[in-house]
């Protein structure tokens, strides 16, 4: 797969994963996140990718990504968890590349909340799973799950959203398969 990549592609990917993880350190920390989650730009860059390349590129940048975020900030109680909460979570932003030429402000941050909204149930089933315990024992799992990475992701997916639709009309096209 990525054999088959010309270089100034392959370069694209790696300074997109790059940036995504500079972004990543410039972070609104919320302080009833006690563990885990702040609203940042980091999956702008990675949707950049998606759009400008498709679905298959702009998972695996996101793949990239969640790899290189869990390194710079681990949190971790399973195997498992680790997968949903870093690979799996910023891979699966790539479907934002179910836009990818048809990249308008509307189609761009439609597929910018389709994005941000699987990644969030990706990040509450890992809630649900693995950080159950930690709900109020009033409160159902799914619920808590939901309210508490809710409470960063919207206004993340949000940012992000008009991040995208002051950039998109400036991107250069891309592979747009």
């Amino acid at each position: 797969m990525l054999s088959d990549l010309k270089p100034s592609i392959l370069a694209e990917l790696a300074v997109a994963i790059a940036l995504a993880a500079v972004l990543s350190l410039i972070k609104i920390k919320l302080p009833h996140l006690i563990y885990g989650g702040s609203i940042s730009l980091h999956a702008l860059p990675i949707v950049v990718v998606a759009l400008r390349y498709g679905v298959r590129l702009g998972a695996l940048s996101g793949v990239a990504y969640g790899l290189v975020n869990f390194l710079l900030t681990p949190y971790f109680v399973h195997p498992v968890q680790i997968a949903l909460d870093y690979p799996v979570a910023f891979g699966s932003l790539g479907v934002a590349g179910l836009a990818a030429g048809r990249s308008t402000p509307g189609m761009a941050v439609a597929a910018v909340l389709g994005a941000g909204a699987l990644r969030l149930g990706i990040h509450v089933l890992s809630g649900v799973v693995y950080f159950a315990d930690l709900a109020p024992a009033d409160t159902p799992v799914w619920e808590y799950s939901l309210i508490y990475n809710s409470s960063y992701m919207i206004p993340e997916t949000l940012i992000t959203c008009l991040a995208m639709g002051a950039l998109i009309r400036r991107l250069p096209p891309g592979v747009n398969r």
